[in-house]
């Protein structure tokens, strides 16, 4: 049975008894503590925290994943893996143990002619917790598995909870007993590996408080409501329906890694240290489609950061299994074929998945190049310092700025003698992730714990937004933090977050950034708010300087948005929407939105694409634009379902979080989009777009940045203003301005490299002088040089060579300087016969740049360093001596 079938009978039988069927939710996590969804039940968080009310009574879904907490595993072990699909069946206050206990045994042992999985009931082995005699009965008298095969185990194995307070319970997991063959018989409680765990059942029936571990926290209750979350491998199942081994044998990963064998020429299961690099290819091959598919782009923070780790990762093992040409588009192919049964959106959006993967595996084999240099650089100063391994801050440095592989750092290092500090590292790989998930979580929580907005939540319920047809409205002060917790009151100059019933403030959100303004409170208290979020749910929180006065729970409030900057904002949106359309005209559909920053005025719009847009292509979108601009089409916004949404051609954007009812903002009938920020009412308002310039910002990803309205028109007319002045300066009219001033550039161009010419033939007339009259250091041939000021490096290096060339085979060095724009340079050259004598010109520079206040490496036979101190050159070329004397 193939991946696809299990997943196509999970989602049939539990929709045939009453579940409402919930598409998988982007991998890119809503929730601000998560960079992306690490398993099935995290869509549903708010339901059981009772943050938002619950879709239906019943849900099941089948949801994409991926953990990364053990990347550095993945391929040693068959056990580990980045992405699954975690199938669940949930109940919120409907059935609960016998429920769930049924449905689970129905499908796992129900005949496959009838929609089952045909699993042998006899070797299925139950867990439960130790006191959850009720699942206990449930298992044996209604289900019927005998008292043997039922296992109790502690709070370790058979308890769960979300590791905070909140809804926690008792859990019963079922296990299949694969044989004799992957070890001793006695139960899931003495066999992990034979018994493999398919499915976890969760009865959520009590609310936990404080603790210090998973195991150590008290129970203060039952929930008002018993709730199911019941999570099942796919994978896992996969194994045992297909006859295989592990997860890197099931349909979807064997064609992966089948085709990186053939590409290497190497067999899957003849050595260990192959198949480490298949599984690991294997396995991030996989995770880096899902993760391009669902908008992540790869990049240095966050989830991009994922993404390109485990990319690299795929990549470095590619070329350590002895392929050296590029193999993405390939294995990206082949794992498109293999997950594309059950998501076909990948093949539809292939073309710009594979713009993503192949750019970023070019950067990356360019980073290999690069990285190794710099990698050679810091094992030449730890060698000449006499050190035994390469520093934590060189090894974070290529990792961070680089992209550079530790393990790759490791492997190299080793290979010329060198440890690294590994320990150091990953100190400062913790500190990095740890300071990146604490801004992002500030970002949306302001630093304030978590639980105080729920609670606020709790107890003011979501605030009516009414921004959509007013600026201003009245309401009442609802809830207040100060310095992150419930407060009655405030005073003037005191920094709060206020909760509202009724706000007209927009929070920040779909690229388009808050209102600001002013809220005024029944008692004269006159409060200026300067940011808008919604940090759990639909609570709106206002962050504001209480200017005046003193804010108190209760009062009543009239909040007024600042119009100017809201009716900035929203040109800046709607023409947002407007290029977006315009792009996908021009580009092809696979131009997607892929971020945008709305502000007052101008924006900047992200979207995927593999190469970067030709000038008259954004020519051709920015006249597009401004041609419907000038029809002045209203734009309109409907509350519809989303199938309806998508029968009208309405786009949705990588990573939003849409419900059954989505809001689509239209301009005529010209564009579509699902949006749920605010808009102009026709275009005409928008006046003017003016496209300002497109860039790269990551591998398939472009980023166009543009003005509207009068901030268009201010910088065309101080464009024109430059433009007159240009015109006068060189006596030509703007029209004859490109060819005038290519002519110009052209003739600086020639005159530039004649005089380059004459200076380059000034250095190098003094090679045979130099050559003539060295040094004699010990034996070693030694020519210092101080050439005149102005000389370049790359001057510097052809004298040096030229001067080594002319000494012969002896043991010689060559050491030549100079001042370029206003810094110094040194060059350092050494012959075969000098470096088997242990010189080596990477060390040598770097004891000239040294004395130059600066640094410098380079290779054994040619290197070159620098400063800020042109007054130590002479200096410089001297301690090369006495470096070479010692």
């Amino acid at each position: 049975m193939d991946s696809a079938e299990i997943r196509r009978r999970w989602i049939d039988f539990f929709v045939k008894r009453g579940h409402a069927e919930i598409p998988s939710a982007s991998l890119i996590a809503s929730d601000p503590t998560l960079l992306l969804v690490n398993a099935g039940m995290v869509p549903f968080k708010p339901y059981f925290l009772a943050e938002e009310p619950p879709p239906a009574p019943r849900a099941t879904s089948v949801q994409k994943c991926v953990r990364t907490p053990d990347i550095e595993e993945v391929g040693k072990t068959t056990r580990h893996g980045t992405f699954f699909q975690m199938c669940g069946n949930f109940s919120f206050g409907d059935y609960f143990k016998e429920g769930a206990i049924t449905y689970a045994w129905e499908l796992l042992t129900g005949s496959v002619a009838e929609g089952g999985y045909g699993l042998e009931p006899e070797k299925l082995w139950i867990t439960i917790y130790l006191d959850d005699d009720e699942a206990h009965e449930i298992w044996n008298k209604k289900i019927g598995v005998p008292a043997e095969r039922i296992q109790r185990l502690g709070k370790k194995d058979n308890f769960w909870s979300m590791g905070v307070p909140g809804p926690c319970g008792p859990s019963s997991e079922i296990n299949y007993d694969r044989g004799p063959a992957y070890g001793e018989e006695g139960g899931p409680a003495v066999n992990g590996e034979r018994y493999l765990e398919i499915w976890n059942l969760v009865f959520m029936q009590y609310e936990r408080g404080e603790g210090t571990s998973k195991e150590d926290f008290e129970i203060l209750g039952d929930l008002p409501a018993k709730n199911i979350d019941t999570g099942l491998g796919l994978e896992r199942l996969a194994t045992i329906l297909q006859g295989v081994d592990n997860l890197y044998e099931i349909d979807t990963s064997r064609m992966i890694l089948d085709k990186a064998a053939e590409l290497t020429g190497t067999v899957y299961g003849k050595e260990h240290k192959t198949d480490v690099s298949l599984r690991v290819v294997t396995d991030h091959v996989r995770t880096a489609l899902m993760l391009i598919g669902d908008g992540v782009t790869p990049g240095n923070e966050g989830r991009g950061y994922v993404l390109r780790r485990i990319m690299r990762r795929a990549i470095r093992n590619m070329r350590l299994l002895g392929s050296t040409a590029p193999v993405m588009e390939t294995l990206i192919n082949t794992a498109i074929e293999a997950m594309g049964p059950q998501y076909p959106e990948l093949v539809t959006d292939a073309k710009r998945i594979l713009a993503v993967a192949v750019g970023e595996e070019a950067a990356f084999l360019q980073t290999l190049r690069t990285g190794t240099g710099i990698l050679d650089n810091a094992i030449d100063a730890a060698k000449s310092k006499g050190a035994t391994s390469v520093g934590a801050a060189e090894a974070f440095q290529l990792h961070d700025t680089f992209g550079f592989p530790i393990d790759l750092t490791l492997e190299m290092a080793a290979e010329q003698g060198l440890s690294v500090d590994e320990e150091g590292f990953r100190r400062l790989m913790a500190q990095q992730k740890a300071n990146a998930k604490a801004d992002a979580r500030a970002k949306k929580t302001g630093h304030a714990d978590v639980s105080a907005y729920r609670a606020l939540l709790d107890a003011a319920g979501s605030p009516e937004f009414t921004g959509y047809r007013e600026t201003t409205s009245e309401g009442t002060v609802k809830g207040l933090l100060v310095d992150g917790a419930v407060a009655g009151s405030a005073g003037s100059g005191d920094e709060v977050e206020l909760v509202l019933d009724r706000t007209p403030f927009y929070a920040e959100g779909g690229g388009q950034l808050a209102d600001h303004g002013l809220i005024r409170l029944g008692n004269g208290a006159l409060v200026e708010v300067l940011d808008v979020q919604k940090p759990v749910g639909d609570l709106i929180v206002h962050r504001a300087i209480v200017r005046d006065g003193e804010v108190t729970v209760g009062q009543g409030a009239e909040s007024v948005v600042d119009v100017a900057r809201r009716a900035g904002i929203s040109r800046a949106h709607t023409a947002t929407h407007m290029v977006h359309r315009a792009f996908r005209e021009l580009l092809g559909d696979t131009a997607t939105q892929a971020g945008s920053e709305n502000s007052p005025g101008r924006f900047r719009f992200d979207f995927a694409h593999p190469q970067a847009i030709p000038q008259s292509v954004l020519a051709d979108a920015e006249q597009l634009v401004n041609e419907v601009l000038r029809d002045d089409l209203a734009v309109t916004a409907e509350i519809m379902s989303q199938p309806e949404a998508k029968a009208m051609g309405a786009m949705a954007l990588f990573g939003e979080k849409y419900g059954d009812r989505v809001r689509v903002v239209s301009v005529g009938e010209w564009a579509h989009e699902l949006c749920g920020g605010t808009h102009v009412p026709n275009t005409g308002r928008l006046g003017l777009v003016k496209l300002l310039h497109e860039s790269s910002i990551g591998a398939g990803v472009r980023r166009v940045e543009a003005l509207v309205g009068s901030d268009a028109y201010n910088f065309l007319a101080r464009e024109h203003v430059l433009l007159a002045q240009i015109s006068e300066a060189v006596k030509a009219r703007p029209e004859e301005l490109p060819e005038r001033i290519n002519g110009i550039i052209g003739k600086l161009r020639e005159a530039e490299k004649e005089i380059a010419s004459l200076r380059a033939g000034q250095v190098l007339a003094v090679a045979g002088e130099l050559a003539a009259n060295p040094a004699d250091l010990r034996g070693v041939a030694y020519v210092a040089h101080r050439a005149p000021d102005g000389t370049t490096a790359d001057d510097l290096r052809k004298l040096a060579l030229d001067v080594r060339a002319r000494l012969g085979g002896r043991p010689s060095v060559v050491a030549v300087a100079s001042v370029a724009n206003g810094r110094p340079v040194v060059v350092v050259t050494t012959s075969e016969a000098a470096r088997e004598q242990g010189l080596k010109a990477g060390a040598l520079a770097r004891t000239a740049a040294q004395t130059l206040g600066g640094g410098g490496g380079g290779k054994d036979d040619i290197a070159q360093g620098g400063g800020t101190d042109p007054a130590a050159l002479d200096r410089a070329l001297e301690a090369v001596g006495r470096q070479i004397l010692s």
